[in-house]
Formats: structure tokens, sequence, C-alpha cells
């Protein structure tokens, strides 16, 4: 990837409705080599595909918390089941494996504290392996973004 690569991808970060021409005018290309650029983006992988971006309270999942989930043992199986079962539910957005004190840490968006209770004991108890929870409430968004850093 360029810095023309790049600029491409960072606008759609932005705002990924954009016409070939909006796209080209913004990074200074003519309409074809920019498709060009795009289509090589999309074929090898750098772009995935394309996705609204969503109001959590407006969806009705106003509530982030961020859980950070030790195991009991690191064997091959139970890595192997929480990872597969955490994939599953829904209400996790995103599992991270990190290091230090925890193992994952989660990223789930719920309703509200009955149903965080909820998803705790029906299905955060029912994964495999896990030693201990320890949960973070977020109450306020400083930032948050989806568009990568300047790599130029």
């Amino acid at each position: 990837m360029d810095r023309k690569d790049r600029q491409i991808v960072r606008e759609l970060q932005k705002n990924g409705r954009l016409t070939n021409l909006e796209l080209a005018e913004r990074v200074n290309l003519s309409p074809s080599p920019c498709l060009r650029r795009l289509r090589n983006l999309e074929e090898s992988g750098v772009i995935e595909g394309y996705a609204a971006l969503v109001n959590q309270r407006a969806y009705g999942v106003p509530l982030t918390v961020f859980v950070n989930i030790a195991l009991d043992k690191h064997a091959k199986d139970t890595v192997d089941g929480f990872e597969r079962k955490v994939c599953e539910i829904d209400s996790i957005l995103d599992c991270f494996m990190t290091t230090g004190d925890s193992d994952y840490l989660l990223r789930v968006v719920v309703a509200d504290l009955e149903e965080y209770e909820s998803f705790v004991r029906k299905q955060l108890h029912a994964l495999p392996g896990i030693r201990s929870i320890d949960t973070r409430f977020a109450y306020s968004v400083v930032k948050n973004t989806n568009v990568y850093p300047n790599r130029d």
C-alpha cells in the first residue's frame, strides 16, 4: 500500500458511501485510476467489506461493558472451547487475547444492568474454563473512531 491507497482507505473509513467520483476528488485522482486502486484494495483484502455505523443507544444497547477473563488452564481444548463459544454470543462485540493478569478482554453491549446480570449468569458462566471475571462499566465515551492513524 502506498500513500494514495492509504488516503483512499481513510476517506472510506470516514464515509463508506462515497461515490467513486467523490472519492477520486477527495484523494486527488481521476475516477478511473481511483476505481482501479479501490478494486485492488478490495481484492487484496485490505478492504474487507462495508458496514453501517449504528448508534448504540438508538439501537437499544446503550451500556458498554469491558470484561477481563482469566482462564483456569491454558490447554488447547480449554482455549479452543472458550474462543469458539465466545464467537457464538451476539452481545460480545470484540474479544481480544491479552497479556497480563487476564487472558481475554471482551467488549460487551447490553441494554442495562439487569441484562448484563443475565448475560453473566446465563452466558459467561456457561463458558468453559473460566477462572475469573472482572467487569468494568463504561459510563462515557471520550473517543470512538473507526479511522486508522495516518501512516504517512
